[in-house]
């Protein structure tokens, strides 16, 4: 048992100041921009920026002393200890004073003239059809950007005013990324509105598109949303916006981040009076499927929870 270590005040405020980005960067950590956030490579559902971090799944978050607790599985000695440089004399930088900055307003990227890239990735690298592709670009809800010829997936409110958008790289070579615009309000993530009774929830644009290219038969009837990520603000904001919305199919991804994230969701919507089942892509998502030539056999009767 290791010798109980007394840290001053000074200690702790020192160690909880550490800048997180630096700290992982340095334990050979990859980390992705999320607006003004880093998101890890390997857990995306966890963000840090400066010496703060937060677990979008489990909903916790804080400083430096407890990330390295939370994600590393230390204790606090161990962690404090960390942070402080007793480990191979390693040293990390503080992190800058937060500054509070005012929210950027949000606006859409200027489209480009045309939509070939667009097309061209999603047809022929994600094989998403090309009906598919094209009914959302007539709605005016996925367009290219001009500078960097991007999918743009946009996001509505209930006045079909643009409230937010996700872009997606079209490049097959080199570095892809994913962020949503800063400015874009959650609720109102990629989504389309049916006539039926029954809303599918995916973790991803693509996947959605993706889901429809394999089970095209009537699409048009039932709703879709893309929570691009795993929080379910925009499930919330649906359900309240079409009452006839009753049952709720949870498509996340096939991976721990995505069913833990369907779990709780799940749990939530049957409080709520919803009837909700957990719909599993074969592979780990409904991409993967898509482009792998997979599907299965009535995706309603194979939820993972009945309806």
């Amino acid at each position: 048992m290791g010798t109980y270590i007394h840290f001053t005040d000074e200690q702790k405020e020192r160690a909880n100041s550490v800048d997180l980005e630096e700290f992982l960067r340095q334990r050979g950590e990859k980390l992705l921009r999320a607006g003004r956030e880093s998101r890890l490579a390997r857990v995306h559902h966890i963000t840090v920026r400066g010496n703060e971090w937060y677990d979008h799944i489990a909903r916790q978050g804080g400083h430096a002393v407890s990330f390295v607790q939370h994600y590393y599985g230390m204790s606090y000695q161990e962690a404090m200890e960390l942070l402080l440089g007793n480990e191979l004399g390693a040293t990390y930088p503080a992190a800058e004073p937060k500054r509070e900055e005012p929210p950027k307003p949000f606006a859409l990227p200027p489209p480009n003239a045309d939509m070939r890239c667009v097309y061209a990735y999603l047809m022929k690298q994600r094989r998403v059809s090309r009906e598919v592709v094209t009914h959302f670009a007539r709605s005016g809800l996925l367009y290219e950007d001009a500078q960097y010829h991007n999918c743009v997936f946009v996001g509505t409110d209930e006045h079909g005013v643009p409230r937010h958008a996700h872009k997606r790289s079209t490049n097959s070579q080199g570095k892809s990324f994913k962020v949503n615009v800063e400015g874009s309000r959650p609720q109102y993530s990629f989504h389309h509105a049916g006539r039926d009774g029954l809303l599918y929830v995916f973790e991803a644009p693509i996947d959605l598109l993706s889901f429809l290219t394999l089970y095209p038969d009537r699409w048009q009837e039932h709703s879709y949303v893309a929570l691009c990520g795993t929080g379910g603000q925009a499930v919330r904001w649906i359900l309240e916006q079409d009452p006839s919305l009753q049952s709720v199919v949870l498509c996340l991804d096939h991976d721990e981040p995505g069913q833990t994230a369907a779990r709780r969701l799940q749990e939530e919507l049957q409080g709520a009076g919803y009837h909700s089942g957990i719909l599993l892509p074969v592979h780990k998502d409904w991409n993967d499927d898509l482009v792998q030539g997979q599907t299965v056999t009535g995706p309603a009767m194979t939820m993972g929870q009945s309806m």
